[in-house]
């Protein structure tokens, strides 16, 4: 009878879901990265501005062909300009790897052994030949990024997570990375949680697996973002299958996924101190916890940055006087009939130049076109302030107030 039991404990540990914390660092960006090396400039004239300050990019030109088989991809990739990641395991035995937890894309890949490029060398690389489980696919994927393709192939493998594990993952192993983003970058790789029409790799995506492996208490995940780097401070959290009410106080606010692909929601409007409204009638936003910034269409962006009293550089970015903070307008984003309020503090970005403090705007200008009008994108500066979660059992996205500790 003992033995009875024992078993079935351990047929119940094996199949139980759980919560699973991520823990996530917080690192400047790589386009504060290539500022502080002198190389932001050099970088914005070998490239297309609006494609790297996006930092999203097509998966291929529109109307190509896909490497899937009967699909054209028009899809938007979000990773380059990422602030926070954490780490997860590949393989038997693991291989570690730190990743962008990334809201805008659905694919997982890290670098492979193969992989020629520079960037490649800088980071950890995938040994496919020294795990017991991996499965060769053959398979290509490529994704087209502002600083060139990234081209790979797929395969199969244990991945891990906060000490759950999914297996038979399908994911990318990339061989070539080029240009300057790829060699700056924290991060190994990306692990994309957006919806399965983003994926460019067959398969289930990483949540969409949990899920079919029944590997999480909840169908939901959510994120909390530090807004402060300081060490004492948490640096932010991904929390696979549920919320933690000790990262947000008050309720949370939900709205309905308005299209299966990205975290895509309705937004009803964005109001500069309560009066200069942009999208009056209403348009679509895409909450991404892989971009850095909040992005909107170029004319309205352009004159938002005016409104908050932001000057533009030579490179495209726009600089706001430190000692004006204070007088500045508030900007207010409304989902769901809830107001989502920044103050100057939290919607510009702060960073030291030798002795010298510089105030960037946390807002650029991006145009995706879509059918029902362009799009706009809450990234980290949104992100930072309201903690984010990520239904897919009903397929909604929610915010509430983070709570972030108090500062000395």
């Amino acid at each position: 009878m003992s033995r009875f039991v024992l078993v079935l404990l351990l047929i119940w540990t094996w199949t139980s879901s759980a919560l699973v914390r991520v823990p996530l660092r917080r690192v400047p960006s790589i386009r504060s990265q290539l500022r502080a090396s002198g190389l932001l400039q050099e970088f914005l004239t070998d490239h297309r501005p609006d494609m790297f300050n996006r930092r999203y990019a097509q998966c291929f030109p529109p109307g190509t062909p896909s490497l899937r088989l009967g699909r054209s991809s028009e899809k938007i990739y979000n990773f380059m300009d990422a602030q926070y990641y954490g780490e997860i395991s590949l393989g038997t035995p693991e291989q570690n790897f730190s990743v962008v937890f990334d809201t805008g894309s659905s694919d997982l890949w890290v670098p492979s052994s193969y992989c020629v490029s520079q960037a490649c060398a800088l980071h950890r690389r995938f040994r496919a030949f020294d795990s017991t489980s991996f499965r060769h696919d053959g398979r290509m994927f490529g994704i087209h990024y502002g600083s060139g393709h990234l081209l790979g192939v797929m395969g199969r493998d244990t991945l891990k997570i906060g000490g759950l594990m999914a297996l038979n993952q399908e994911f990318g192993e990339s061989v070539y990375e080029p240009g300057a983003a790829f060699v700056m970058a924290k991060f190994d790789g990306v692990l994309g949680l957006g919806y399965p029409s983003l994926a460019e790799i067959l398969g289930n995506p990483v949540f969409d697996n949990m899920l079919a492996q029944k590997m999480v208490e909840e169908p939901v995940f959510s994120f909390y973002l530090s807004r402060k780097s300081k060490e004492s401070n948490p640096e932010g959290e991904l929390l696979l299958g549920g919320t933690d009410e000790t990262f947000y106080t008050g309720p949370i606010n939900w709205n309905p996924v308005t299209a299966k692909g990205y975290w895509q929601i309705k937004m009803d409007s964005v109001a500069v101190q309560g009066t200069s409204s942009f999208c009056p009638q209403g348009c679509q936003v895409i909450v991404d916890t892989g971009t850095s910034l909040i992005a909107g269409p170029t004319n309205d962006i352009l004159n938002l940055q005016q409104l908050i009293g932001a000057s533009p550089t030579n490179i495209g970015e726009f600089l706001i006087d430190c000692a004006r903070l204070s007088s500045l307008p508030h900007v207010t984003f409304v989902l769901g009939g809830k107001e989502y309020t920044l103050s100057a503090e939290q919607y510009v970005r702060k960073e030291l130049f030798g002795d010298r403090e510089l105030c960037f705007s946390g807002f650029q200008a991006v145009d995706i076109v879509t059918s029902e009008g362009p799009l706009w994108i809450l990234g980290d500066v949104f992100l930072s302030e309201y903690y984010s979660v990520f239904d897919r059992g009903q397929d909604r996205v929610g915010f509430a107030q983070a709570r972030h500790p108090a500062e000395e």
